[in-house]
C-alpha cells in the first residue's frame, strides 16, 4: 500500500527525521516487551537507523526523552538550519497511552517547524523502511 493515489501533496523533500525515545530514557520496568535490557534496545535503534541508511534513506535520528518540553527543544534543535520532508514517529511514542501528550506535542511542533511535512508510522522497528517508502516512493 502506498500514498500514490492520495490527493495529499508529496513531502517537500526526501530527507527523513526518525523520532524515537532514547534507550536510556527507559527503566527496566518500562522497556518495550521485546527487549530485556536498555543496551539491547539501544543496539536495535542503532541497527534500525543503519539499515535505513544502507537502503539510501537520507536524514537524521532524533532521540528524545519522555519530558515533553525537552523533546520539543530537541526537535527545534534538529530543525535549526535543516529541512525534513518526512518524520517517522516511533511506536514507543505513539502506542503508549502515557505518551499521548508527548506524541501530540511532537506532531504539533513538526507542523510548526516544517509546514507540509509528512508523517510516517511503522508498526515495528523492522518495518520502518516500508513505512517511509509509502511517502518517498510516490
Amino acid at each position: 500500500m502506498s500514498h500514490k493515489n492520495s490527493q495529499v501533496k508529496p513531502p517537500p523533500n526526501e530527507r527523513v527525521l526518525a523520532i524515537g525515545i532514547r534507550a536510556d530514557a527507559f527503566t527496566l520496568d518500562d522497556l518495550p516487551p521485546q527487549f530485556s535490557t536498555v543496551e539491547e534496545l539501544a543496539a536495535q535503534i542503532e541497527r534500525g537507523w543503519a539499515d535505513l541508511q544502507a537502503a539510501g534513506i537520507d536524514g537524521e535520528m532524533c532521540e528524545i526523552g519522555m519530558d515533553v518540553d525537552e523533546a520539543e527543544a530537541e526537535l527545534r534543535r534538529k530543525f535549526d538550519g535543516r529541512s525534513f520532508g518526512v518524520a517517522l514517529i516511533g511506536g514507543g511514542i505513539r502506542n503508549v497511552p502515557e505518551n499521548t501528550v508527548l506524541f501530540e506535542r511532537i506532531v504539533n511542533v513538526l507542523i510548526d517547524l516544517q509546514p507540509g511535512i509528512r508523517l510516517s508510522f511503522n508498526t515495528h522497528p523492522n518495518n520502518a523502511l516500508e513505512a517511509l517508502q509509502r511517502w518517498l516512493d510516490r
